[in-house]
Protein backbone atom coordinates (compact mmCIF):
# COMPACT_ATOMS: atom_id res chain seq x y z
CA UNK A 1 0.00 0.00 0.00
CA UNK A 2 1.19 3.49 0.13
CA UNK A 3 0.69 6.11 2.38
CA UNK A 4 0.10 9.87 1.21
CA UNK A 5 1.83 12.85 2.01
CA UNK A 6 -0.81 14.31 4.10
CA UNK A 7 -0.81 11.07 6.23
CA UNK A 8 3.00 11.48 6.57
CA UNK A 9 2.64 14.91 7.29
CA UNK A 10 0.47 13.56 10.03
CA UNK A 11 2.78 11.18 11.41
CA UNK A 12 5.79 13.88 11.59
CA UNK A 13 3.64 15.84 13.68
CA UNK A 14 2.53 12.87 16.22
CA UNK A 15 5.75 12.08 16.35
CA UNK A 16 6.61 15.73 18.05
CA UNK A 17 3.76 14.76 20.62
CA UNK A 18 4.67 11.60 21.23
CA UNK A 19 8.42 9.49 19.61
CA UNK A 20 6.10 6.25 20.27
CA UNK A 21 2.66 5.24 18.06
CA UNK A 22 0.39 2.47 18.26
CA UNK A 23 -1.24 2.00 15.08
CA UNK A 24 -4.47 0.12 15.12
CA UNK A 25 -6.63 -1.30 12.32
CA UNK A 26 -8.18 1.60 10.10
CA UNK A 27 -7.92 4.48 9.36
CA UNK A 28 -8.06 6.04 12.45
CA UNK A 29 -4.84 7.44 14.03
CA UNK A 30 -3.91 8.95 17.58
CA UNK A 31 -1.27 9.62 19.67
CA UNK A 32 -0.81 10.83 23.52
CA UNK A 33 1.71 12.89 25.18
CA UNK A 34 3.66 11.13 27.70
CA UNK A 35 2.62 13.73 30.50
CA UNK A 36 -0.45 13.26 29.37
CA UNK A 37 -1.36 16.76 28.48
CA UNK A 38 -2.17 16.32 24.43
CA UNK A 39 -4.03 14.04 22.53
CA UNK A 40 -4.43 14.36 18.90
CA UNK A 41 -6.36 11.93 16.53
CA UNK A 42 -6.80 11.83 12.68
CA UNK A 43 -9.00 10.18 10.02
CA UNK A 44 -6.89 9.15 6.69
CA UNK A 45 -7.27 8.08 3.57
CA UNK A 46 -5.71 5.05 4.51
CA UNK A 47 -6.54 1.59 5.88
CA UNK A 48 -4.12 0.22 7.66
CA UNK A 49 -4.35 -3.73 8.32
CA UNK A 50 -3.58 -4.65 11.65
CA UNK A 51 -2.19 -3.30 14.88
CA UNK A 52 1.60 -2.48 15.32
CA UNK A 53 3.63 -0.32 17.47
CA UNK A 54 6.57 1.79 16.31
CA UNK A 55 9.23 2.78 19.74
CA UNK A 56 11.02 5.62 17.61
CA UNK A 57 9.31 7.23 15.09
CA UNK A 58 12.22 9.87 14.29
CA UNK A 59 14.00 6.65 13.00
CA UNK A 60 11.31 5.11 11.12
CA UNK A 61 10.00 8.30 9.45
CA UNK A 62 14.35 8.65 8.57
CA UNK A 63 13.43 5.02 6.98
CA UNK A 64 10.81 6.34 5.11
CA UNK A 65 12.62 9.25 3.47
CA UNK A 66 15.16 7.02 2.03
CA UNK A 67 12.80 6.26 -0.77
CA UNK A 68 10.53 8.20 -3.02
CA UNK A 69 7.32 6.82 -3.25
CA UNK A 70 7.64 3.84 -1.68
CA UNK A 71 5.05 0.76 -0.98
CA UNK A 72 4.47 -0.22 2.47
CA UNK A 73 3.79 -4.44 2.90
CA UNK A 74 2.34 -4.93 6.54
CA UNK A 75 3.25 -7.66 8.11
CA UNK A 76 3.29 -9.97 11.35
CA UNK A 77 6.57 -8.62 12.77
CA UNK A 78 7.36 -5.97 10.71
CA UNK A 79 6.49 -3.80 7.70
CA UNK A 80 8.85 -3.79 4.49
CA UNK A 81 9.35 -0.39 3.19
CA UNK A 82 10.19 -0.77 -0.72
CA UNK A 83 10.90 1.09 -4.12
CA UNK A 84 12.61 0.34 -6.82
CA UNK A 85 14.31 -2.92 -5.89
CA UNK A 86 15.14 -1.28 -2.60
CA UNK A 87 13.74 -2.19 0.93
CA UNK A 88 14.27 -1.99 4.44
CA UNK A 89 12.33 -4.55 6.84
CA UNK A 90 11.15 -2.55 9.54
CA UNK A 91 10.50 -4.23 12.61
CA UNK A 92 7.31 -3.47 14.96
CA UNK A 93 7.95 -2.06 18.79
CA UNK A 94 6.30 -4.96 21.82
CA UNK A 95 2.97 -2.74 21.90
CA UNK A 96 3.05 -3.30 25.67
CA UNK A 97 6.39 -0.60 25.78
CA UNK A 98 4.98 2.25 24.04
CA UNK A 99 3.46 5.16 25.76
CA UNK A 100 -0.84 5.39 23.65
CA UNK A 101 -3.63 6.37 23.75
CA UNK A 102 -6.32 4.53 26.12
CA UNK A 103 -9.64 3.02 24.78
CA UNK A 104 -12.28 5.81 24.88
CA UNK A 105 -10.20 8.67 25.52
CA UNK A 106 -11.49 11.12 22.89
CA UNK A 107 -15.03 10.71 24.49
CA UNK A 108 -13.80 11.11 27.81
CA UNK A 109 -12.24 14.39 27.09
CA UNK A 110 -14.58 15.73 24.80
CA UNK A 111 -15.08 19.67 25.40
CA UNK A 112 -18.80 19.80 26.10
CA UNK A 113 -20.53 23.27 26.33
CA UNK A 114 -17.43 25.47 25.88
CA UNK A 115 -17.48 28.53 27.61
CA UNK A 116 -14.78 30.15 25.21
CA UNK A 117 -15.55 29.34 21.12
CA UNK A 118 -13.10 30.96 18.64
CA UNK A 119 -11.81 30.92 14.78
CA UNK A 120 -8.02 30.56 14.86
CA UNK A 121 -6.74 31.15 11.11
CA UNK A 122 -2.91 29.90 9.74
CA UNK A 123 -2.08 33.07 9.62
CA UNK A 124 -3.54 34.16 13.57
CA UNK A 125 -2.08 30.51 14.93
CA UNK A 126 1.72 31.70 12.88
CA UNK A 127 1.81 34.69 14.11
CA UNK A 128 1.12 34.02 17.95
CA UNK A 129 3.84 31.09 17.32
CA UNK A 130 6.36 33.52 15.98
CA UNK A 131 5.21 35.98 18.64
CA UNK A 132 6.29 33.32 21.63
CA UNK A 133 9.89 33.03 19.74
CA UNK A 134 10.40 36.63 19.28
CA UNK A 135 9.04 37.98 22.91
CA UNK A 136 10.72 34.84 24.46
CA UNK A 137 7.72 33.80 26.46
CA UNK A 138 6.09 30.52 26.94
CA UNK A 139 2.90 31.25 28.12
CA UNK A 140 -0.13 31.39 25.04
CA UNK A 141 -3.23 32.58 26.63
CA UNK A 142 -6.85 33.11 25.75
CA UNK A 143 -8.93 35.55 27.22
CA UNK A 144 -12.49 36.25 27.17
CA UNK A 145 -13.61 39.93 28.39
CA UNK A 146 -17.21 41.03 27.85
CA UNK A 147 -18.05 38.80 24.96
CA UNK A 148 -14.40 39.71 23.10
CA UNK A 149 -11.88 36.59 22.70
CA UNK A 150 -8.61 37.16 22.23
CA UNK A 151 -5.29 35.25 21.51
CA UNK A 152 -2.27 37.08 24.30
CA UNK A 153 1.52 35.73 24.81
CA UNK A 154 2.28 37.72 27.68
CA UNK A 155 3.18 35.91 30.87
CA UNK A 156 0.41 35.63 33.21
CA UNK A 157 2.27 35.98 36.14
CA UNK A 158 4.07 39.80 34.92
CA UNK A 159 1.94 42.49 34.32
CA UNK A 160 4.47 44.14 33.33
CA UNK A 161 5.66 41.64 30.43
CA UNK A 162 5.97 42.33 26.81
CA UNK A 163 2.40 41.24 25.16
CA UNK A 164 1.02 40.20 21.37
CA UNK A 165 -2.52 40.43 21.18
CA UNK A 166 -4.89 39.06 18.34
CA UNK A 167 -8.38 39.78 18.62
CA UNK A 168 -10.38 36.62 17.13
CA UNK A 169 -13.60 35.86 16.03
CA UNK A 170 -15.37 33.88 18.66
CA UNK A 171 -18.39 34.04 21.50
CA UNK A 172 -18.10 33.41 25.05
CA UNK A 173 -20.26 33.13 28.01
CA UNK A 174 -18.15 33.84 30.75
CA UNK A 175 -15.37 36.12 31.65
CA UNK A 176 -12.16 34.18 31.83
CA UNK A 177 -8.48 33.60 31.09
CA UNK A 178 -7.29 30.18 30.30
CA UNK A 179 -3.26 29.84 29.78
CA UNK A 180 -1.27 27.74 28.01
CA UNK A 181 2.23 26.24 27.24
CA UNK A 182 3.30 27.09 24.06
CA UNK A 183 5.07 23.84 23.88
CA UNK A 184 2.00 22.29 23.49
CA UNK A 185 0.42 23.37 20.67
CA UNK A 186 2.23 21.05 18.29
CA UNK A 187 -0.30 22.23 15.50
CA UNK A 188 -0.13 21.49 11.83
CA UNK A 189 -0.64 24.58 9.95
CA UNK A 190 -3.86 25.65 8.91
CA UNK A 191 -7.18 26.91 10.18
CA UNK A 192 -8.98 25.76 13.39
CA UNK A 193 -12.25 25.60 15.49
CA UNK A 194 -11.05 26.19 19.34
CA UNK A 195 -13.70 24.92 21.92
CA UNK A 196 -12.49 25.76 25.66
CA UNK A 197 -14.00 24.81 28.40
CA UNK A 198 -13.34 26.33 31.73
CA UNK A 199 -12.05 22.87 33.37
CA UNK A 200 -8.60 23.65 31.55
CA UNK A 201 -9.77 21.25 28.27
CA UNK A 202 -9.32 22.57 25.28
CA UNK A 203 -10.03 21.08 21.05
CA UNK A 204 -8.67 22.16 18.17
CA UNK A 205 -10.18 21.08 15.37
CA UNK A 206 -8.76 21.13 11.65
CA UNK A 207 -11.14 22.94 9.00
CA UNK A 208 -9.69 21.20 6.17
CA UNK A 209 -8.14 17.50 7.84
CA UNK A 210 -10.33 15.13 9.77
CA UNK A 211 -8.06 15.73 12.31
CA UNK A 212 -8.40 17.23 16.42
CA UNK A 213 -5.90 18.21 19.30
CA UNK A 214 -7.12 18.44 22.38
CA UNK A 215 -4.83 20.18 24.60
CA UNK A 216 -4.72 20.46 28.90
CA UNK A 217 -4.41 24.13 29.91
CA UNK A 218 -1.18 25.08 31.53
CA UNK A 219 -2.62 27.30 34.42
CA UNK A 220 -6.12 26.60 35.65
CA UNK A 221 -8.83 29.32 34.75
CA UNK A 222 -9.40 32.35 36.14
CA UNK A 223 -11.77 35.57 35.97
CA UNK A 224 -10.41 37.80 33.42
Amino acid sequence: MKISSQTLQVLKNFASINPNLLVKPGSVLSTISTNKNIFAKATVTEQFPASFAIYDMQQFLGVISIFDDPDFTFGENSVIVSSEGRSVEYVYANQEMVVAPSEGVAEKIAVKDPEITFDLTAQGLNEVIKATAILQLDKINVVSKDGVVSVVVADPKNPSSNKFSLKVNGTSTADLAMAFAAENLKLIAGDYKVNISSNGVSSFKNDKLNLEYFVAADVKSKKA
